[in-house]
């Protein structure tokens, strides 16, 4: 007998982080200090969900987190060169 078994797509559409706010089941979350981020963006570029993005201040480009699409994967604080962000149990 022939196996007529479908097969079924359970990953997200690429590109689709932004559909989907994906924050809200994480254990950990980055949390920057800004005082040593030295705006080098290579957490931005590492993150796999864009939850990143760099902002304008007056001491320069820092960090920001969009903790709605932030998975607490602490991929961001791996790459960082200069340690400004740290991963803290998320309470909720």
């Amino acid at each position: 007998m022939k196996n007529k078994s479908k097969n079924i797509d359970i990953n997200a559409k690429a590109g689709s982080t932004k559909e989907n706010h994906t924050g809200s089941w994480r254990t950990f979350k980055p949390v920057i200090d800004k005082s040593k981020c030295i705006g080098c963006k290579r957490c931005v570029l590492t993150c796999p969900d864009n939850a990143m993005k760099m902002q304008k201040t007056k001491n320069g480009l820092k960090s920001k987190m969009n903790y709605d699409y932030c998975k607490g994967c602490g991929a961001c604080a791996n790459e960082c060169p200069v340690n400004a962000i740290t991963m803290k149990r998320d309470e909720k």
